[in-house]
C-alpha cells in the first residue's frame, strides 16, 4: 500500500475545496492579472542546452515557480497575463492587478532593467486611475532595491534590504509567523511561512498590516482609486505552497488564496 503524507493529502483537498467553491463564485471573472517578466528576468540553459525563462513566472512547475498561485487566480476566473516590456500607460490598461516581484540584480542578469522615475511614475498614475499594485521583493542577498525603492517610495514604502527570519537547515519554525484573529487580509489562517525577507519602512499613505514586534512585514497604502499591498519576499512561490516541505499547520496555500480574494475585491478598474 502506499501510504501518502498527511500534509500532501490536506493540501489536495484543499486545493479541490478552492476548485469547487471558486468555480461556483467567480468572482474575478473579466478581471487581468498581470506579472511583470521585465524588472525579474532571469535565464538559465535546460538540459538541452537552451537559454529559458525562469523564476517566479506562472507556467513553471518547478518550486521557484507560481505555477501554484497562477492556478488560484484561474479558479476565481482571473485571466493571467505576463508583461515584459517596461510598463506603459498604454500596456497596464487592460490590466486589473499588477505583480512585480524580485527585481534583478546585475549577478542574476548581466544586463538587468531597473526600476526609473519613469517607469515608477506609469505604475503610479495606473495605481491612482484604480490598478492594484503587488511589490514581492526578496531579502539583501536576492534582489535589487535602490532602484525598486523608487517605485515603493511613491506609495510611503520603503524595504529596508535587511534579511528576517533566517532559516537554518531545516528548521522551519525559524520562518513563522502567527496571524492574529479576524485578520483583515487572511481571516480564519493561524500560522505561515517566510523567511529571509526584507522589512519595510513606512510612511504616510502606507500602514502596515502585518507586524512582528516593531519590524514591519507587509503593508498596504492606497492612493487615489487603487491600492498597494507589499511583503519583502516573493511568498507564494511553489516551494511553500505545494504542500511537499512543510508540515500541514503552515497554511500558506491558504494565504495564498485568501490574498488573491483579497486583491480581487480591491480592484476598482
Amino acid at each position: 500500500m502506499i501510504r501518502i503524507p498527511l500534509n500532501i493529502v490536506i493540501y489536495l483537498l484543499l486545493i479541490c475545496t478552492v476548485s469547487r467553491t471558486s468555480a461556483q463564485t467567480q468572482e474575478g471573472r473579466g478581471k487581468r492579472v498581470t506579472l511583470d517578466y521585465y524588472y525579474n528576468n532571469e535565464h538559465k540553459k535546460d538540459e538541452a542546452g537552451n537559454l529559458v525563462r525562469w523564476h517566479y513566472i506562472w507556467d513553471e512547475q518547478d518550486n521557484g515557480g507560481f505555477s501554484y498561485w497562477g492556478k488560484i487566480f484561474n479558479k476565481y476566473g482571473v485571466q493571467t497575463d505576463s508583461l515584459l516590456e517596461a510598463p506603459t500607460k498604454k500596456n497596464l490598461s487592460n490590466t486589473d492587478i499588477y505583480i512585480i516581484v524580485d527585481p534583478d540584480t546585475d549577478k542574476e542578469n548581466p544586463s538587468p532593467n531597473y526600476m526609473n522615475n519613469r517607469d515608477a511614475e506609469a505604475i503610479y498614475n495606473w495605481v491612482k486611475a484604480g490598478g492594484v499594485l503587488v511589490m514581492l521583493e526578496n531579502d539583501s542577498l536576492n534582489a535589487e532595491f535602490d532602484h525598486f525603492n523608487i517605485l515603493a517610495e511613491k506609495f510611503g514604502i520603503h524595504f529596508n534590504g535587511d534579511s528576517r527570519n533566517r532559516v537554518q537547515g531545516r528548521h522551519f519554525e525559524q520562518g513563522a509567523f502567527m496571524i492574529p484573529a479576524g485578520h483583515e487580509i487572511f481571516a480564519g489562517i493561524k500560522k505561515v511561512y517566510i523567511k529571509e525577507l526584507s522589512s519595510l519602512t513606512l510612511k504616510a499613505p502606507a500602514r502596515a498590516v502585518y507586524k512582528d514586534g516593531e519590524h514591519v512585514i507587509m503593508a498596504v497604502s492606497r492612493v487615489g482609486k487603487g491600492t498597494v499591498f507589499a511583503v519583502g519576499d516573493p511568498w507564494f512561490y511553489n516551494e511553500y505552497v505545494n504542500g511537499k516541505l512543510l508540515s500541514a499547520d503552515y497554511e500558506n496555500l491558504q494565504a495564498a488564496d485568501a490574498l488573491t480574494r483579497w486583491l480581487i475585491k480591491q480592484c476598482k478598474r
